[in-house]
């Protein structure tokens, strides 16, 4: 069946899509204060590889966010949970998302794990007698380090890589790291004693990879089948097979000057068409592999293409990035006591002061102090960098 058999609503312009998009992932500022479990829902979980993007990433969102609150959710009220998700990426993700989430990529997941743990020299027969001793380990305990496992086994397995795949089969999950918010030194728990009610294994994968693809739409739409496989990492021919199922609840739109055409829910076509393009423009500065940034495979719809290799590594990891109305304008770094930006552009003399603005509020939260702001008049590609460029990208700069 083709898009041109479904109703399609009026073509639009990239400009309104994006503010759209932006008011779905908390970014067009004007919106009441969200509390944290509503937010991650709303942007389709947190990345988590790097272990101060949930922060920033909330931080973003929220007025008056302070990184215990996240904490307090995660670790202590535990409406929070970070498991592997889409791409074997670590997210964060509401207490009531992780059995879909987890039964619609545990065979992503938990193969990788496998292949990595052998890799590292543990075989299946370690695995096993590891992975039956430190569930005994962690009975009743308030989590442990993977060092503490480790002495508590008396091997020298790499546990690290036991302890994930642990991880990836709902064996365990990631506690409070052990050295704060920046660290992914994680403390781990008996997963049925951390989430004592949760049953992972009620929803088949076939049913969990429809819900997981909804809960695409609702965040990111309107998007293309293109962004619904990269995002997922499932099999474009799957993606297309539950869209096609579910045309009830989905319509298409055509961008203006461009013969793309885009799906998203039916329920969010109204909000879409009330989006008015000249309201105040909206800037916003958001860490590495910000849920926003990641969210697309076909990213010209927020970015000029010929600055892509100053956004995106070899990866397609994105760095840290300011945006205006959605669209990426430069990147910013910090490296206390500054914050260095590097615009892509010449802009406007109340641009920079809104810039200078939100960069030194950033700069506080990160560090609990007041930063300096310097413009960078140069910036070396991320394509041109080693591995973890994404994470300094303006290192050395002046």
């Amino acid at each position: 069946m083709s898009v041109s058999d479904h109703k399609m609503i009026s073509t639009l312009d990239l400009l309104r899509i994006n503010k759209f998009v932006l008011k779905k992932q908390q970014l067009a500022g004007g919106e009441p204060n969200w509390n944290i479990v509503k937010t991650v829902r709303a942007v389709g979980g947190l990345h988590a590889t790097s272990a101060a993007t949930p922060y920033l990433s909330l931080f973003a969102r929220i007025t008056g966010f302070k990184r215990e609150h996240l904490d307090h959710e995660l670790y202590v009220k535990r409406t929070l949970g970070k498991i592997r998700y889409v791409r074997t990426t670590v997210y964060v993700l509401p207490e009531d998302m992780i059995p879909a989430a987890f039964a619609a990529t545990r065979t992503m997941s938990e193969p990788a794990s496998q292949a990595y743990s052998r890799f590292l020299g543990v075989t299946e027969q370690q695995y096993r007698e590891a992975s039956k001793s430190i569930l005994e380990i962690l009975q009743g305990k308030r989590g442990m380090t993977t060092k503490q496992i480790r002495k508590a086994l008396e091997t020298s397995l790499n546990v690290s890589s036991i302890v994930n795949l642990m991880c990836d089969q709902g064996l365990l999950i990631r506690g409070a790291p052990e050295r704060g918010w920046k660290s992914n030194l994680h403390t781990y728990y008996l997963f049925n004693e951390y989430f004592p009610n949760m049953k992972l294994n009620e929803i088949n994968e076939e049913n969990a990879r429809g819900t997981v693809i909804r809960w695409y739409l609702a965040s990111f739409g309107p998007v293309t089948l293109d962004d619904i496989a990269w995002w997922t990492g499932f099999p474009k021919n799957q993606v297309r097979h539950v869209v096609e199922s579910q045309q009830d609840k989905i319509t298409y739109i055509n961008i203006s000057d461009s013969n793309k055409t885009l799906l998203m829910l039916r329920q969010d076509e109204t909000s879409l068409k009330l989006i008015r393009k000249e309201e105040k423009h909206v800037i916003n500065m958001l860490p590495s592999l910000d849920p926003y940034m990641m969210g697309y495979k076909d990213r010209e719809r927020y970015m000029n293409l010929e600055h892509r290799d100053y956004i995106f590594d070899r990866g397609g990891n994105a760095t840290s990035s300011i945006l205006l109305n959605g669209k990426i304008i430069g990147i910013w770094d910090f490296k206390e006591p500054v914050i260095k930006i590097f615009l892509f552009e010449d802009n406007a003399t109340d641009l920079l002061e809104d810039i200078s603005i939100k960069a030194k509020s950033l700069g506080a939260f990160i560090s609990g102090k007041d930063i300096d702001l310097r413009e960078c008049g140069s910036m070396v590609p991320l394509t041109q960098r080693s591995a973890g460029g994404v994470m300094s990208p303006l290192k050395d700069r002046r």
